[in-house]
């Protein structure tokens, strides 16, 4: 799935754009994202603000991510090995700006099932291009440097979403059983185990959004203990892997690198 530049640089804004609208209609409208959330609820609720508080500072990082898309000189041969980094995820940003921009009116119309199609998409495609296609991030070059933020905070929020809408489409005013919390704590702890501090802060942030929404919506006190514990886990996992094997290249030869990393 690949693009050429100049489909790039008008497909990237334009679905960004698509989102941000859906987004501003989301809460503007009648009901509201918010009190959609609120009258549906289950395990997996987590509190909405922290799904807010993680929204604007990525809109901030996608602004700058999308300025070195169009600022950066396809003619200059340093420039053109940025420029290529940032088009690779292009497809897969366009994509996920779609599925949550599409998302946001079968929310707000209470389809919980049919919105939480585009959830499972977004994810998919997000998650598949953070472990498989996503090159190790430079620290010396700006263009990994975004690239890796924006993608990995898309993927990390999607996992939130789909355990959010997946839970509530299916499972409303449901109590978690033993799987699944035994397939929650194993699940956030194997994907910290291969994530890096970025995907990793998501992951946990996830975990802490959980956490307090389920001490204020859920009955039985002690699942949002238990996802709080899961959070200091995943935090603890993250930290030591990163520690004793950094994921990050230091390259002055910009993104000239080959192969994958294990690390997303």
């Amino acid at each position: 799935m690949g693009v050429s530049l100049s489909t790039a640089r008008w497909l990237a804004p334009a679905s960004f754009a698509y989102d941000f609208a859906a987004q501003q209609y989301g809460i503007f409208s009648s009901p509201t994202m918010k009190e959609i959330h609120d009258r549906n609820l289950s395990f997996f609720s987590p509190q909405p603000y922290f799904i807010a508080g993680f929204f604007f500072p990525q809109q901030l990082f996608q602004l700058a991510w999308l300025y070195r898309l169009w600022k950066l000189d396809s003619k200059s041969p340093a420039e053109k090995k940025e420029l290529d980094q940032i088009v690779k995820f292009v497809p897969y940003y366009a994509l996920g700006n779609v599925c949550i921009g599409t998302w946001m009116f079968f929310w707000n119309s209470e389809q919980l099932k049919i919105s939480n199609l585009f959830v499972i998409l977004n994810t998919t495609a997000q998650l598949y291009y953070v472990f498989t296609q996503l090159e190790p991030m430079n620290t010396k070059s700006w263009s990994s440097i975004l690239t890796h933020v924006v993608s990995k905070t898309f993927a990390g929020i999607g996992v939130l979403d789909l355990l959010h809408n997946t839970s509530v489409a299916y499972f409303k005013d449901d109590m978690p059983s033993t799987a699944v919390k035994v397939g929650t704590g194993l699940a956030f702890a194997g994907l910290s185990a291969v994530s890096d501090w970025i995907f990793g802060g998501c992951l946990v942030y996830d975990l802490v959004g959980l956490s307090v929404g389920q001490a204020a919506y859920s009955q039985d006190k002690s699942w949002s203990g238990m996802l709080g514990g899961f959070a200091v886990g995943s935090a603890a996992i993250v930290g030591l892997r990163n520690w004793f094997k950094p994921p990050y290249v230091d390259s002055d030869e910009g993104y000239a690198l080959t192969g994958q990393d294990e690390y997303p």
